[in-house]
């Protein structure tokens, strides 16, 4: 067999070269493909989510055509959570391309993929109503529990600015909200779930001037950064595992922070079955009323919770000054 080698300045060149063809039908297995060490392989062997469609029989009817499943709906926008993909258009575009999310969601090349309109309608409907993030979130807290992860002994809590997507011109005075809102739904909307929630008396965020884009957002600052409008994300945390077993959402104003961590540590203990040790939180958690919470707060056995003290910061190995219920 003759074979022909290029010569090129008295050099033989050996450089390969791929050609660009497209086979009419491919053979592999998506479950192949995904490396055992996959961070949405480890939540599909330790995560079950046959209870959505338990938790959510009764928001369908029983005449019409079959729905989209709902598991898939939260496989898809838990997908969307983990990677930081907060555009549904995006998020569908590529699910079309990630062999990983194609397996985790269970969509075969040949199955099409939700509209991205149908995420919005369920995570502001179905989802919203039936708190079904808020039960994901519970059972997987449970289940560190019940592993041993969590020891729930020592907690820390603190809240974090999250910015909303809304900037500080967007704002109006309240008064003017009934008129904006015969133009924007954003606002009819807020009006209409402000007088449902809270008919007899005024948000405890309110504002004199209201964003007509996110009308919930607060203007506010934290840590010395520029004032922006945006939302408090309050945290609670098992200091031994570094798990977090409590969130709540607020408005952004610091009063707001121990509401929420009232709220956190209530429902742990009730998880729990027992008082932690200690709660660890920054100067923002050391104001009367907070504290006298703390300090009265009957335990689950029906005694009284331990006394307060102040907490050396550096034992922490952190700046600044904490505070701890012993």
């Amino acid at each position: 067999m003759l074979c022909l080698i290029p010569i090129v300045g008295g050099l033989l060149t050996m450089m390969g070269q791929h050609d660009r063809s497209e086979a009419l039908f491919y053979y592999f297995r998506l479950e192949d493909q995904i490396p055992q060490n996959h961070l949405l392989r480890l939540i599909e062997k330790h995560i079950s989510f046959e209870f959505v469609r338990e938790r959510l029989k009764d928001s369908y009817s029983e005449t019409g055509r079959p729905s989209i499943d709902p598991e898939l709906l939260l496989r898809i926008l838990l997908i969307g959570y983990l990677y930081g993909i907060t555009s549904e258009r995006k998020l569908v575009e590529d699910l079309r391309m990630h062999l990983a999310w194609r397996w985790f969601t269970g969509l075969g090349f040949d199955q099409e993929i939700p509209h991205h309109s149908t995420f919005s309608k369920n995570r502001h409907g179905r989802f919203q109503e039936s708190k079904l993030f808020e039960e994901l979130f519970e059972q997987i807290v449970r289940q560190c529990v019940d592993a041993g992860l969590v020891q729930g002994k020592h907690l820390s809590v603190d809240g974090s600015f999250v910015e909303a997507n809304a900037s500080k011109e967007s704002r109006v005075p309240r008064e003017q909200l009934a008129e904006v809102a015969q133009l924007n739904q954003t606002v009819r909307q807020y009006l209409v779930e402000l007088e449902q929630q809270n008919p007899s008396e005024e948000p405890v965020h309110e504002q004199k001037l209201v964003s007509t884009t996110d009308p919930d957002s607060t203007y506010a600052t934290k840590g010395g950064t520029p004032a922006r409008l945006g939302y408090y994300d309050n945290y609670l945390v098992d200091n031994h595992s570094c798990v977090i077993v409590g969130v709540q959402a607020t408005a952004a104003r610091m009063s707001q922070e121990t509401v929420a961590a009232q709220d956190m540590l209530t429902r742990f203990t009730q998880w729990q079955g027992r008082e932690p040790e200690s709660v660890a939180a920054d100067t923002t958690y050391g104001n009367g009323e907070f504290l006298h919470w703390l300090a009265d707060r009957p335990s689950v056995s029906g005694g009284s919770s331990t006394n307060y003290r102040k907490e050396n910061p550096y034992e922490r190995g952190q700046q600044g000054s904490h505070a701890a219920l012993a």
